[in-house]
């Protein structure tokens, strides 16, 4: 709990205001509040809207489109159908397009174990084999993306974002001028936490631009491809076009998954790249799997017949995403006006709210007494620091709608009482 001292230089209207937001989080407190907006799960009525998937197969039905029995081994690409559906939604031809297993985020710590060990088109060893390995992170970003650069001891640099993409002032200068720097996350679509969409400048900037390794990759995670909040649709450039265009066409490593479209747990991750990195990455992957879960594959071809099936079902997921956003919205506009600010997403699962500097640790803190699970304040940033401490991720697709609202007048208050306390000394 707060401390009730204030410091003797705080004028009236100040202690007034310290006053009334610790009497309002005591209340709070008081409520027994069990509420969690940590991360970007699927509500149950959204994970609902694929239960189809649960019994399209029937006993006997087994073939693919080819002929291929999905019960057996083999099929290391993944099922044509499949592929050709989700090829459009991606932006990848079909034939450079892998159908993997259930997590792309297993696929993406993969490719870098992968070009650990192995030397990746154009490079001249493996990164095992360099003396330090660096990748360029925008912030505020995807925190299990830093996760697995701690898991391979790769050395994080973090990059402002601009609101339409990573800075590329300071991206181009950064590449060109380092050999260490072998990566950068990108999350072009939506981008978790902040929403934002990569402008097609950048989009080009970062196919065009000089390199001083030559086995630099974008790690491209559209993970938000069809997930809309409004009914215009973002649109980015496909970036392995414009690599190819600027004649780096190996530059971009491309992810996706169904695993917020579909069954989270039980969804198909995508791979897509140049013929010259998805050769390579096939006779790696030959030594991992005789071949994904077709049958998860079938399920997923027969439910998406082509990828205007995708959008339909992705609509009924705006249904039901838009009243939590509004709600987030709503609180925030009453309650934090002139005091916090925050995003207005077109997509993706995330609202971006910034708190006054200083103060994000403590709302967490005050949060998580009250019984409201936040993300943990910098998780959106390199080792978990936020250096001016006042960033924090919501995530509102869980809970009901009441408890969206619920919630957030709670993280309202959190906020008043924090930003009082600093403002107070």
């Amino acid at each position: 709990m707060s401390q009730p001292s204030t410091s003797p230089s705080v004028r009236p209207e100040q202690a007034a205001d310290l006053a009334a937001a610790r009497a309002a989080y005591e209340e709070l407190r008081a409520g027994g509040l069990k509420l969690d907006l940590t991360r970007g799960k699927p509500s149950s009525e959204q994970l609902d809207l694929s239960d189809a998937l649960l019994t399209i197969l029937q006993p006997g039905d087994v073939k693919a489109a080819d002929g291929t029995d999905c019960r057996n081994y083999g099929g290391l690409q993944g099922l044509p159908e499949l592929r050709a559906v989700f090829a459009e939604l991606l932006q990848v031809p079909a034939e450079q397009l892998f159908a993997c297993g259930n997590a792309s985020l297993t696929v993406m710590h993969d490719m870098v174990a992968h070009a650990m060990l192995s030397v990746l088109p154009g490079a001249e060893r493996r990164w095992a084999d360099e003396a330090e390995i660096r990748f360029l992170c925008p912030v505020p970003g995807y925190d299990r993306h830093f996760t697995i650069c701690d898991r391979f001891g790769i050395t994080m640099v973090p990059v402002p974002l601009t609101g339409e993409g990573p800075d590329m002032d300071v991206v181009e200068e950064l590449v060109a001028a380092d050999p260490r720097i072998k990566g950068m996350w990108c999350v072009p679509k939506y981008s978790n936490p902040t929403g934002e969409s990569y402008s097609d400048e950048t989009v080009r900037r970062l196919a065009a631009m000089p390199a001083a390794a030559p086995d630099f990759r974008l790690f491209w995670d559209n993970a938000y491809a069809v997930h809309h909040l409004t009914a215009e649709p973002t649109e980015v450039l496909p970036i392995l076009a414009a690599c190819a265009d600027a004649g780096h066409p190996d530059r971009a490593f491309v992810f996706g998954s169904t695993s917020k479209i579909t069954a989270a747990g039980a969804g198909v991750a995508f791979f897509g790249s140049s013929p010259a990195n998805m050769a390579w990455y096939a006779g790696l992957a030959a030594a991992q799997t005789i071949g994904p879960d077709k049958l998860n594959q079938l399920r997923h071809a027969r439910f998406f017949q082509d990828a205007a099936a995708v959008e339909t079902h992705m609509e009924r997921h705006r249904a039901l995403l838009e009243p939590r956003f509004a709600a987030v919205y709503e609180v925030l506009e009453r309650e934090l006006g002139g005091i916090a600010t925050w995003t207005r997403p077109s997509g993706g699962y995330f609202v971006s709210l910034q708190v006054p500097e200083g103060c994000a640790s403590e709302v967490v803190r005050l949060a998580k007494e009250a019984g409201i699970a936040l993300t943990p304040a910098g998780a959106a940033f390199p080792g978990g620091r936020d250096p001016r401490d006042s960033q924090i991720r919501l995530a509102p697709s869980f809970p009901t709608v009441d408890e969206v609202r619920t919630a957030m007048q709670g993280v309202a208050v959190c906020v008043r009482l924090a930003a009082a306390e600093r403002a107070a000394g």
